[in-house]
């Protein structure tokens, strides 16, 4: 069979179909009598690719097979077709999904660990009934966690061939959340600092720091201190020796000459005040 006469009959049955067709399904249209294998089939899908050039509508490759779709500069414009609203889907869930995406297979206590939060059962839930993932195995730890990964199904709903279309780790790095990184930099070092990393090297922080003691102040540096300290007692003025010997007087005698002129004076107030 021709390709031209392939085409039409690919078209109708990729507009008939309610799902994407591969190459093996749209092989079981014909029997061994047309003589259509595989080349022909995908020589054929690849020119009705090229007669949708500048049309509003494109035949796109997915993860299930082959599909017409509306072309996505047209979609504002087909939308307004139907009155319901896209659905919209949580952060949380779109950051589960990520992560099963990026790191499949992988274990809810892993996304738990990677998101710092619990995943709720309903976005398990949600996804599974989307078929958007399905469990590919068990983790060989104890309690034998359940290992996720994508479907076909992911792939279709969000227009892709394969996984190797995601968006690439460089384009997803800049993400509002710092939290989520998919990448797979390990995180720096935490030294637990109260104790020590090494026993027989506790003694030489002290060390290091008497050492950085004397470099900072040499012993020369204390000898100009203190001359500093002497030079500065010598500026001071010496005080006066009278002051001095009227305080503290020199002799015992006149340390007994002052309590008995203090006595008078103490007898001389007490007789005025009687008076």
């Amino acid at each position: 069979m021709q390709i031209e006469q392939l085409k039409p009959i690919i078209e109708a049955a990729l507009l008939a179909a309610s799902q994407p067709l591969s190459v093996a399904q749209l092989g079981e249209l014909f029997v061994e009598e047309d003589g259509v294998d595989r080349a022909q089939i995908a020589m054929a899908l690849e020119a009705l690719a090229e007669d949708c050039n500048g049309r509003g509508v494109e035949l796109k490759e997915v993860g299930s097979g082959f599909r017409y779709q509306v072309r996505q500069d047209v979609h504002p414009w087909i939308s307004r077709m139907w009155s319901e609203k896209p659905s919209r889907y949580s952060r949380a869930l779109l950051e589960t999904l990520a992560l099963i995406a990026y790191r499949q297979p992988i274990t809810r206590p892993e996304i738990e660990q990677i998101r710092g939060v619990v995943v709720s059962s309903n976005i398990i839930k949600t996804m599974e009934e989307r078929e958007w993932i399905r469990v590919v195995g068990h983790r060989d730890v104890p309690g034998k966690p359940a290992l996720f990964g994508t479907t076909r199904a992911f792939l279709d709903y969000f227009n892709l061939k394969s996984l190797d279309e995601l968006p690439t780790l460089a384009e997803i790095r800049d993400l509002e959340d710092p939290q989520l990184r998919l990448d797979d930099d390990p995180f720096p070092p935490r030294v637990i600092r109260d104790l020590p990393i090494d026993p027989d090297a506790e003694e030489e922080p002290e060390s290091a720091e008497a050492e950085k003691d004397e470099n900072e102040h040499p012993a020369g540096d204390d000898q100009h201190d203190h001359a500093d300290i002497t030079d500065s007692q010598h500026d001071e003025p010496a005080p006066d020796v009278d002051t001095v010997n009227e305080t503290h007087p020199s002799t015992a005698d006149e340390a007994a000459d002052s309590a008995e002129a203090a006595n008078g004076t103490a007898e001389q107030d007490t007789e005025e005040y009687r008076a």
